[in-house]
């Protein structure tokens, strides 16, 4: 019996045609490395990656898996964010979305697109620059940790 598809297997199967219409050959390289990305489901660094790849294909060396995680990112595939000082690869979805990063504990919160609709009106208005609102992470200190005295 097969497993019914994941909202991560749909987009590794639309992402790989998205490669192929761009021009662009879909090694077995590049597939284990999207295949990485999409069973994780969330932020990984280059090196979880890589080791993730290890596994399956211990003659992938790591020049490799940072290329093809370049040339997700390139494509617009893959987002790459600096979270709580790593830097982490997700696939991008279907909508965009945001985080806030605690600098403090680490805690990564999830912050929905429209959020920011307003800020990106007010910039067009006065200073007649779109921003672009894809994939960003602001840092902060969560409510938690400003509650805690200073050390």
């Amino acid at each position: 019996m097969r497993a019914a598809p994941t909202i991560m297997s749909h987009y590794r199967l639309n992402y790989l045609d998205r490669i192929r219409e761009l021009g662009h050959r879909v090694t077995p390289q590049r597939q284990l490395v999207l295949d990485t990305i999409c069973e994780r489901g969330g932020h990984a660094t280059a090196r979880e990656v890589y080791e993730q790849v290890r596994l399956t294909a211990p003659s992938v060396n790591r020049a490799t898996v940072y290329r093809a995680l370049d040339f997700f990112c390139a494509l617009n595939l893959v987002a790459k964010t600096e979270l709580a000082g790593r830097t982490v690869y997700e696939m991008m979805g279907e909508e965009p979305h945001h985080h806030i990063v605690c600098t403090a504990c680490g805690q990564v919160a999830f912050v929905p697109d429209t959020l920011f609709d307003e800020l990106a009106a007010q910039l067009w208005e006065q200073h007649g620059f779109r921003v672009a609102l894809q994939h960003m992470a602001l840092a902060g200190k969560c409510r938690h940790c400003l509650s805690l005295p200073p050390p």
